[in-house]
């Protein structure tokens, strides 16, 4: 592949060894994120706590996420974006060990906010960071390979959980996670290339991005997206436990499914979205809502359970893409400050669904969990449109 170079710094832009790297990281995001998804049920026991109480274990990590997206780029200042990528994936490393050691609710919580901060610290960095170390024609195909970490996370992460934590144990889950991360940054230490900070960032990059209509209503239409699909995912397994009826070995085939489907997401996604991206936008929270009125009406039916699940999967993975890849052709001058906008308002709709979902399963039932994620895909729907009305005006 020939070296393509950027104007400002004289290096090979297509840093796919870098791009790799980052993919590995999303992976590794992604599962200690929402491992809790698939062992609720046996940290609940462990902790004593309910399901809808652990399941702010993803919740706290939401809120620590929020406000990391939001300082990184201003803590930061003049730092190499470099060793604040580092710096994350350490962080994520001793989040871990903290989680697999805590001996009681509190540990975990604690070990999840440290999580969080990673989390939002690196996502709020990524994209601007890609559009350094590739060409702006290969971004949907390097948003494509980083997020298919995801994809990976998503189809191996949750089956496997769900598998060890029925065989050794949920705390075993989260040890097995600790050498690949530092695996991964060590990875980092070598691939990334310098990154020194562009300028000194501060609140009023946000501010200004905030006040661009187009930009403040597609941030708005993206928390309702993810607000949707979170709503319904942190609360999968008590669903697929109790509605379809699924033991462990069911449900670690049919999380598998899921994630599996992931991969066609994430390879359509870096195929299909290079023109246009206004006609996308809608396309997630309208499947997804889809899949999860689905799985409301036939989810009893293992086999109906699994086409929903996988065509929810596939759905999952594009959505990253075609949000983030909106994020990058509608705010191109400012792309720190609109990923940390982006990643606070991501993570506050996490938050927010867990939160949501989780009062509705302890008062109401799963089914209220379910149907409280199709109204705000609804509501997404609506506010999305055609699209255009997102994007950066002529």
């Amino acid at each position: 592949m020939a070296a393509v170079t950027t104007m400002n710094e004289g290096r090979p832009a297509a840093a796919w060894g870098a791009v790799l790297s980052m993919a590995l990281c999303v992976a590794m995001l992604i599962a200690s994120e929402f491992m809790p998804v698939s062992l609720l049920t046996p940290m609940a026991a462990g902790l004593n706590a309910t399901e809808g109480q652990t399941g702010q274990a993803t919740s706290v990590s939401g809120l620590f996420a929020i406000a990391a997206s939001i300082l990184v780029t201003t803590v930061a200042g003049r730092l190499d974006r470099k060793w604040v990528l580092v710096a994350m994936t350490a962080l994520m490393l001793l989040s871990l060990v903290l989680v697999a050691a805590s001996p009681n609710f509190a540990m975990l919580m604690l070990g999840r906010a440290l999580l969080g901060i990673c989390i939002g610290g690196f996502w709020a960095l990524a994209t601007a960071v890609l559009m350094r170390l590739v060409p702006a024609a290969d971004m949907p195909r390097a948003l494509a390979l980083m997020y298919g970490g995801q994809a990976i996370a998503a189809a191996f992460a949750a089956p496997i959980g769900s598998y060890f934590g029925g065989l050794l144990g949920w705390r075993a889950v989260f040890w097995m996670l600790v050498p690949i991360v530092a695996v991964n940054l060590a990875w980092h230490l070598i691939s990334l290339p310098a990154l020194p900070a562009r300028g000194r960032q501060d609140f009023r990059g946000m501010i200004g991005l905030l006040a661009r209509p187009h930009f403040r209503r597609g941030l708005v239409a993206a928390m309702l997206s993810w607000g949707s699909a979170f709503t319904m995912f942190t609360y999968l397994r008590p669903f697929l436990e109790q509605v379809t009826g699924a033991d462990v070995a069911v449900l670690s085939m049919l999380l598998l499914l899921l994630g599996c489907a992931g991969f066609a997401g994430t390879w359509a996604s870096g195929r299909f979205f290079t023109g246009s991206i206004a006609p996308w936008l809608r396309l997630p929270a309208l499947v997804m809502a889809g899949c999860t009125l689905g799985l409301l009406l036939l989810g009893s039916s293992v086999v109906a359970a699994g086409m929903f699940l996988a065509i929810w999967g596939a759905t999952n993975t594009a959505m990253s893409v075609i949000w983030m890849t909106w994020m990058s052709r509608t705010v191109d001058d400012e792309p720190e400050a609109a990923g940390s906008l982006m990643v606070a308002a991501i993570q506050a709709s996490i938050l927010l669904g867990a939160v949501l979902g989780g009062i509705l399963l302890d008062t109401l039932s799963i089914a209220a969990t379910f149907a409280g994620s199709v109204a705000l895909a609804a509501v997404a729907v609506l506010l999305i449109g055609g699209g255009r009305s997102l994007l950066k005006p002529n």
